[in-house]
């Protein structure tokens, strides 16, 4: 009697992120995953219950790599205006082939409402503590979201942005975390006349 194939989690969840990542999101099933793995369907099922239990298990691979990228950079009790510094680093940081590997995850993800509502959720979450009604606040809630777009433009492929231009981008974003420079005294000041205060 031969030996029984041991079914490798990780070798699944690999396998599965190539079947989203190549095919799109509505071809990941239990069936497509098995057939992929060269085992049965009940092989699958040991491992991930559900299509739903499947995509459970690739949104905390991805997140728990996003998590250590970020902790790296920010420590382990980042301020409000750290973790977006982090997340806008860690997001400039990330190679082409992980970040368009998890934008299509995060297609598949948001096909179910628990999935969108625990994405919402997270996001909701990274600014939530800013101070936005100061300067500094506003500009790290407007670095966040344009990280963000940047991340969905380039690898959800609906714009072509370069390896260069990324570097701007990120550059870019990062000049709005700087704080302001203190203006010199008396600098834009004007009384009730609207002209120049000295």
């Amino acid at each position: 009697m031969g030996r029984r194939k041991t079914i490798d989690r990780d070798a699944l969840l690999d396998m599965a992120e190539r079947i989203v990542t190549t095919q799109g999101a509505q071809a990941l099933t239990i069936d497509a995953l098995a057939k992929a793995a060269g085992i049965t369907k009940g092989g699958v099922q040991y491992s991930f219950r559900t299509k739903d239990a499947l995509i459970d298990a690739l949104f905390a691979r991805f997140g728990a790599s996003y998590d250590q990228r970020f902790r790296d950079i920010a420590g382990e009790t980042p301020d409000p205006l750290t973790s977006v510094r982090a997340h806008v680093e860690a997001s400039r940081r990330a190679d082409k082939a992980s970040e368009a590997k998890a934008a299509s995850l995060m297609a598949a993800l948001l096909q179910t409402p628990e999935h969108l509502a625990s994405t919402r959720d997270w996001y909701r979450s990274r600014i939530a503590d800013l101070d936005t009604g100061v300067e500094i606040g506003q500009r790290a809630r407007l670095a966040f979201l344009a990280t963000e777009g940047a991340f969905l433009l380039r690898f959800l492929g609906l714009m072509n942005i370069g390896d260069p231009e990324w570097a701007g981008i990120f550059q870019d974003i990062a000049d709005l975390l700087l704080p302001s420079p203190d203006p010199e005294p008396g600098a834009g000041r004007t009384g009730p006349d609207g002209r120049p205060v000295a």
